[in-house]
């Protein structure tokens, strides 16, 4: 038996259960001794700790501790923050036409949307945008509640950021059978500074995280209930045991799957807020797949990859990718409602072979080759862009804004005394250490065959990988905050492991407590360090460049 087959609680060991003599011996030099997993139904959805209070109040206090650092000045600074100048006002096009209208040059609009945001320069005449729909639409709602003002239209990300650390510290409970874990993933997330600057800035990327984020938590959720559904269908010994049995691994069924349903929801909303949410999708496609054919597997199968061929290859496909594409062709609704919308009326009155495909899916599909084409030939030098390389180590952050407050004002004698800076860089010591992590989980998806390393490292995989495929293209390091709530859960997974497991005796577990617990709180000073660089804080200009650890951060 392998630690995937194994629960995943701290209180739980997860090394194999048949071990020779002599490992068991080693095992007991370190303090560890194995509790071997009596019954295959637990094998295939190990136990969760007893309910708890905790269970929910635990997470809801991470998140309202994330939601008080995202919320906290949010319309400060008060200024259109990087490309914030693009998705803020298209978000409010999305409002008022249905479709992305066209503005003045930006050093005319925006300046009047933040002086006069009741009289806007918007024109009805379609703009060639680079970015699907739905993550416009995600921050017109909160134009729509409280106007087109830098509170406004951070609104909704701040929102996503908030409930993201929520649904994270429910996917560790789920994936780590420990609410503990469950809650620590979260804490990491609410004190990562890249995510907090994307939940208060309107960019796209929190919105993608965001829809990847809960579609991940669905799979998980469907992953225990279709394993029940193939437990609850094995046989049971007359010690009231399940076993393992071919015929049944082999041909029962799951029953109806509405959490990959949900999924496929989801996903679609996040390829229509970015196309990099096609790679997630593709990514996510083939995990599931594993799972179904690992569980097949633990259940008796002889023929595993057969079994899910015929009882489970249609829910992975059918209930993921149909239902993404979809999705992301209803996000697009207000532009095929239109007449005006960029490209809207392309394909009509024209023939050729494929002319029996209705005009309008012609048309976008004409508009959507020329973003891609946009997109892939972006080669416009930046100051700040990055290879994909650095993003683990945070080698070059984005600066979002920077300003020299007046002399005067903020305490400041002199505009060269004080600096007001939005620094898009990760909380160094958590990214450092999710490098570690990310080496460790490797040793134990490749080793130790533990799919909760594997569920992971597909997670980081699917975000991050396909960047390296446009390397030549002008890409930044925040494209990252896609996959930092997976960073989160390997350094939580690697915490842990330092943790040990209760089988490990008093001073294993006492030195393993007083190392993850320093970590952790590292981490959370290097955040309170760094705090001032992410919500735009006046401070000295000695204290600012004190926190440019590394020459490539200025």
């Amino acid at each position: 038996m392998t630690s995937s087959d194994v629960t995943c609680s701290p209180d739980v060991d997860t090394r194999p259960t048949a071990a020779p003599r002599d490992w068991q011996e080693r095992l007991r030099r370190f303090g560890y001794t194995a509790r071997p997993v009596t019954d295959l139904r637990e094998r295939l959805v190990p136990r969760f700790p007893k309910p708890s209070v905790w269970d929910w109040l635990g997470p809801v206090l991470v998140a309202v501790l994330a939601g008080a650092i995202r919320f906290r000045h949010l319309g400060q600074p008060r200024a259109v923050v990087f490309d914030e100048t693009y998705y803020a006002k298209d978000a409010w096009s999305l409002l008022r036409l249905g479709y992305e209208g066209s503005w003045p040059d930006r050093k005319i609009a925006d300046p009047q949307i933040l002086a006069h945001p009741q009289v806007v320069p918007l024109s009805d005449t379609g703009a060639f945008v680079a970015h699907p729909p739905t993550g416009k639409w995600v921050i017109a709602l909160g134009e729509w509640m409280f106007g087109l003002t830098p509170f406004g239209w951070r609104f909704m990300t701040a929102a996503l950021g908030t409930l993201s650390v929520l649904i994270l510290c429910r996917i560790g409970r789920r994936l780590f059978r420990s609410t503990l874990l469950g809650c620590l993933a979260g804490s990491l997330l609410a004190v990562d500074g890249l995510h907090v600057v994307m939940s208060r800035t309107a960019l796209l990327d929190l919105v993608v995280m965001f829809f990847v984020l809960a579609a991940f938590g669905c799979l998980l959720v469907d992953r225990d209930h279709a394993r029940a559904r193939l437990a609850a269908a094995l046989p049971v010994g007359e010690d009231g045991r399940a076993r393992p049995d071919a015929p049944s691994a082999d041909h029962a069924g799951t029953g109806p799957r509405p959490w990959r349903l949900a999924a496929g929801v989801l996903l679609g909303l996040a390829a229509s807020t970015k196309w990099n949410g096609l790679y997630i999708l593709v990514f996510f496609v083939v995990l599931t797949v594993l799972w179904d054919v690992a569980s097949r597997r633990v259940a008796g199968s002889a023929r595993p990859w057969l079994a899910v061929l015929n009882k489970d290859l249609g829910w992975s496909l059918l209930s993921l990718v149909p239902v993404a594409v979809l999705t992301y062709l209803a996000t697009w609704t207000g532009w095929f409602l239109s007449d005006d919308g960029y490209g809207r009326r392309w394909a009509d009155g024209r023939g050729g072979t494929w002319s029996w495909i209705p005009a309008p899916l012609r048309s976008l599909w004409h508009y959507e080759q020329g973003v891609y084409r946009f997109n892939v030939g972006q080669h416009i030098p930046h100051k700040y862009e990055s290879n994909p390389w650095s993003w683990l180590v945070q080698g070059r952050p984005v600066l979002f804004d920077y300003q020299s407050p007046q002399p005067g004002q903020d305490g400041c004698s002199t505009a060269v005394d004080c600096s007001r800076t939005v620094l898009a860089l990760g909380t160094p010591l958590l990214w450092w250490s999710a490098c570690a992590a990310l080496l460790y989980l490797l040793y134990r998806w490749a080793l130790r065959s533990d799919w909760r390393a594997g569920a992971v490292l597909c997670a980081v995989g699917a975000g991050y990988l396909p960047w390296f495929l446009y390397q030549d293209r002008t890409i930044f390091s925040f494209y990252a905050v896609v996959f930092v709530p997976y960073l989160c859960l390997a350094v939580t997974m690697m915490l842990g492991a330092m943790l040990g497991p209760p089988g490990a005796d008093r001073r294993r577990r006492t030195r393993g407590a007083v190392a993850a617990g320093t970590l952790v709180l590292l981490i959370a000073w290097n955040f309170v360090y760094f705090f001032p660089l992410y919500t735009g804080e006046t401070i000295p200009y000695a204290d600012w460049h004190a926190r440019m650890w590394l020459d490539t951060w200025i």
